[in-house]
C-alpha cells in the first residue's frame, strides 16, 4: 500500500488519462461534483490526527457519450466548482467542445474563458433578472440535459466500488478515487468493443 502512495498524483492522473483514450470522445462533456464519503475512523486516531472531515469533494469531467472520466479533482476543503471547473478544463482543452454543466458553475469569467478556447459553456444562468431568463430559454434543452451523465458516472462508481473511499490519508483517498475512475474507464472501453 505504501508503494502506490509513493507515487505522485500526475502518474495517476496519467494513468486516467490513458484509460479515457481508449474511447471515441464525443461533442458535449459534462462536468459535476459531489462528496464521496470516507471510511469512520476511530475516535482516538480522529483527535490524534484532527480528522474532522466526511467527505471528499470530488469533481468528475465526464464525455456524455461513452460515459468514460476524462479528468478528476478531489478536494478536502470546499472551493467553489466553477474555480475547479477551470482548473480541469484547463488540463483538458483538447478534448473538449461543448461543455454541460449545473448552475453551481455559473461564473462569468469561467464562461469567458471557455469561449476565449473555443469550447462553448452549455451552464444555466441564475434566473434572477430577465437576462438570466433570457439566456436560459436560448440554451439548448438537448445539449443541456446531457449534464446528468456525471452523475450517472458518480452513481456507476458508487454502484460498482461501494460508496465509502477506504485508505486512511487524504492523499490515499485522492488515488482510490483516480484508481477506479481509471478501472471504470476500461471495462467500459472493453464493454464496448
Amino acid at each position: 500500500m505504501y508503494a502506490k502512495q509513493n507515487l505522485e498524483m500526475r502518474i495517476w492522473r496519467v494513468l486516467l488519462r490513458l484509460s479515457a483514450e481508449l474511447h471515441d470522445f464525443g461533442y458535449v462533456q459534462a462536468i459535476d461534483a459531489t462528496g464521496m464519503d470516507r471510511i469512520g475512523a476511530s475516535q482516538h486516531y480522529a483527535k490524534r490526527t484532527n480528522y474532522t472531515f466526511e467527505a471528499v469533494k470530488t469533481t468528475l469531467l465526464s464525455d456524455c457519450k461513452t460515459g468514460s472520466t476524462l479528468d478528476i479533482h478531489c478536494s478536502m476543503k470546499q472551493p467553489h466548482d466553477s474555480k475547479i471547473g477551470w482548473q480541469m478544463v484547463k488540463r483538458n482543452l483538447d478534448k473538449l467542445n461543448i461543455l454541460t454543466a449545473y448552475k453551481g458553475y455559473d461564473w462569468w469569467l469561467l464562461r469567458k474563458r471557455l469561449r476565449a478556447e473555443g469550447v462553448k459553456p452549455v451552464i444555466k444562468h441564475p434566473e434572477c433578472g430577465w437576462h438570466g431568463i433570457a439566456n436560459n430559454l436560448l440554451r439548448d434543452d438537448t445539449i443541456s440535459h446531457q449534464r446528468s451523465n456525471a452523475e450517472s458516472t458518480f452513481f456507476a462508481l458508487r454502484r460498482k466500488y461501494g460508496e465509502i473511499v477506504r485508505a486512511r490519508t487524504w492523499f490515499g483517498q485522492f488515488r482510490e478515487l483516480v484508481l477506479k475512475c481509471a478501472v471504470r474507464n476500461i471495462e467500459l472501453s472493453v464493454s464496448h468493443s
